[in-house]
Formats: structure tokens, C-alpha cells, sequence
């Protein structure tokens, strides 16, 4: 099972100082967490993307092409790469050229985003994000497996004998996410193409997840890329650990009370009950984070959201130390434990694709423009 850490990239002010980071600090800041992520012996990193304040993280494959260069074994990956108002073309070539400059270590996210007003600023309306996820990944897929291709849909100016370049590593296109919340027309799509479905929980409670999860796997399983507790399925969850779960309380609650994210709603005991927010000790974390398991069934991919609400950096790195050091290597044991045989204990990564002869990339094509009948 991988585990993993994914930033959203927000600047926020610490409430404990009243300081708020430059963009500038914070960039860097994500460099030190990027690289302890794989320090402490996790498998995955991810950023979002934004194009908006207070976020930065406005290229992702610039900064994961930056950490490519300084980690041997870390995924790289992304929480969220904008197949609504990327143009496809554009993210066929850009992370073609970051698998390669990483030699494979590189799968991504496709998601709508949560920000309405980003539409307008790439020419697109809001209202047409599922059209826009489906026709854009469709066309994706076929640039990154077809050497030339032809093209015309309602979005975008149609191709004609159009050659993607760089073309995929070894030919083996990078394994796709496909990330919602709220959308069962996504779930059906990840359920479509076979890809894998991450349900980003850290705002909903666990029977929404569970229902959003076993549309997938259901789908999954009907368009026959195996059974449905075989389906690739990742969560996200964000946690804050001390020696006791007082102590851990009593550091966090600070921030929590006035985090936009978080602030000014549900207490912290009643975001806690009802989300995957752990406050508490690690083996808190630990018990908490297996019982995902009980209600989604067994998953190949947990991630972690740990810088934010204001932290400061040291404090994500010490919080990144205990994960590695004392959390991660009991949920790798437990959770493989309980994982029969035949179920994938990992996401495909490039070298499972290859040496699978990446049945993954020759799945089918999909639906042309719209999603299939069915998503409900």
C-alpha cells in the first residue's frame, strides 16, 4: 500500500504570530516537505493546482519536475491536475516530459477543481465541468496512445494528424486518478476507463465516502476490469499528533478555530467525529486510519494533508517524522495483513504497467464525449 502526502497550497496565517508566509517561503517550504516525504520513507508526494490566491501551486509539473531532480523512489503525483480548463494537448506533452525526467516515477489526478471563477479565466463556463472532465480526458487518453490523431469535439479546435510530444515513456502513458467529492459522473468515469478513483474525504464524513466509493467499485467490476473489491481506490485524511491526544488538542486547536478551512464552523471535537480530522496521539492515527478500510474496503492509496492551517514548517516536519517513524510502518503492516491475496496491494505504477504489457493503456477508449449510461 502506498502512503503519501499532498498539499493544497495554501498561504494562510499562523494564528499563534500573526504571520503569514510569503509565497516565496512557502514554495521552498513545500520543497522541505517534498523531500522529507521521501526521507522518512513514504511513497508518494502530490500537489494541487491553483490559479488563485491564497494558493500558489499554479504549475505542478514545474515543481514536481524540481523534486524529480532531488529524490531516487518518491511517486510523484498530483492532487488535483485540471482536466477542465487545461487543454489536454497541454497536459499530454507536460507530463510525457516529466515522466520522462523522473524515469517513470509520475502519475497524476484529474479533477474539476472547486474554484468557480477559474473557468472564465481559461475561456471555459462552470457550467459545462462534466462535459468538459469527459471530452478533455477522452481526447487525452488517444493523445498519449495514438502516434497520430485526428480530432473534433465542442470544446477545443479540432486536430488533424496531430503528434503529442514527447510521446510517453517506454510508450506507457502515466496512471490516472480520477479525483471527486461529489460527482458520481467522475466515479463513473474512473469506473469506465479502469483508472483509479481517489475520493479527497477530508470535508465529508465516511458514509458519504463509502457511497461514493462503492459506485465506483460497482461500476468497475461492470465494465469488466475485475472485481470490485479489486478496483484502485486512494483517500485522503489529515492528521496532528503529540504524546496524548490532550496535548495534540491542545496544539492544534488554535489553529483549527480560525483556519478558513475550518474556522468559524463545527468545533473541532464535531469536525473530528464527523471527518477524517485525527487530533490525537499515533496510535490514534493508527486505529482511525484502519477503520477507512472497514467502510470503503481495502484501498491501495492513503494520503495525508499536513501542511495546513497555518503551521509552521518545522511543525509539518516533525508531524511528517512521526508518520514515518511510528504511524506509516503499522498501517503498512496491518492494513497488508488483512488484504487477500488477490486483491492489488498497489496503484500501477510505470513498472507494474510494463511488466503487466500495460493492459491498463490498452483499455477501452471510453466514452466519446459523455459519460456512459448509468452514472447515477
Amino acid at each position: 500500500m502506498q502512503f503519501g502526502i499532498f498539499s493544497v497550497s495554501d498561504i494562510t496565517t499562523d494564528p499563534t504570530t500573526g504571520r503569514a508566509p510569503t509565497e516565496g517561503q512557502r514554495i521552498q517550504d513545500l520543497v522541505r516537505i517534498a523531500l522529507k516525504t521521501e526521507e522518512v520513507g513514504l511513497d508518494v508526494f502530490a500537489t494541487g493546482e491553483h490559479h488563485n490566491p491564497p494558493f500558489f501551486a499554479s504549475s505542478p509539473t514545474t515543481f514536481l519536475g524540481y523534486i524529480a531532480a532531488q529524490t531516487t523512489t518518491l511517486q510523484l503525483s498530483t492532487a488535483t491536475t485540471l482536466i477542465t480548463t487545461n487543454d489536454p494537448v497541454k497536459i499530454a506533452e507536460d507530463y510525457a516530459m516529466l515522466q520522462h525526467l523522473s524515469g517513470g516515477r509520475v502519475d497524476l489526478m484529474m479533477g474539476r477543481g472547486n474554484t468557480g471563477p477559474v473557468y472564465p479565466w481559461f475561456g471555459q463556463d462552470i457550467r459545462n465541468g462534466i462535459a468538459l472532465a469527459v471530452e478533455n480526458y477522452h481526447l487525452l487518453r488517444r493523445l498519449w496512445r495514438e502516434d497520430v490523431v485526428d480530432w473534433e469535439g465542442k470544446f477545443r479546435t479540432p486536430l488533424q494528424g496531430f503528434t503529442s510530444t514527447p510521446r510517453p515513456l517506454d510508450g506507457v502513458p502515466p496512471f490516472v486518478w480520477h479525483g471527486s467529492i461529489r460527482s458520481p459522473e467522475i466515479a463513473e468515469q474512473a469506473a469506465y476507463y479502469g483508472d483509479g478513483f481517489f475520493h479527497n474525504n477530508i470535508f465529508w464524513t465516511m458514509d458519504h465516502t463509502a457511497r461514493m466509493v462503492d459506485l465506483y467499485r460497482r461500476r468497475y467490476e461492470h465494465y469488466g476490469h475485475g472485481r470490485a473489491d479489486q478496483a484502485i481506490v486512494g483517500l485522503g485524511g489529515q492528521v496532528f499528533m503529540a504524546k496524548n491526544s490532550q496535548e495534540a488538542v491542545k496544539q492544534f486547536r488554535p489553529y483549527f478555530d480560525v483556519a478558513p478551512v475550518y474556522g468559524h464552523g463545527p468545533s473541532l471535537e464535531e469536525f473530528t467525529r464527523a471527518t477524517p480530522l485525527t487530533v490525537g496521539s499515533p496510535q490514534q492515527v493508527i486505529e482511525r486510519t484502519l477503520g477507512f478500510a472497514d467502510a470503503v474496503g481495502d484501498y491501495q492509496r492513503q494520503m495525508f494533508l499536513m501542511d495546513h492551517a497555518g503551521l509552521p514548517v518545522e511543525t509539518v516536519l516533525e508531524q511528517i517524522e512521526i508518520l514515518g517513524s511510528e504511524v506509516v510502518p503499522v498501517l503498512r503492516k496491518e492494513f497488508e495483513a488483512r488484504r487477500p491475496a488477490d486483491v492489488p496491494s498497489d496503484p500501477p505504477t510505470h513498472t507494474s504497467l510494463i511488466e503487466a504489457g500495460d493492459d491498463h493503456a490498452n483499455a477501452a477508449m471510453g466514452p466519446r464525449g459523455r459519460v456512459e449510461a448509468g452514472s447515477n
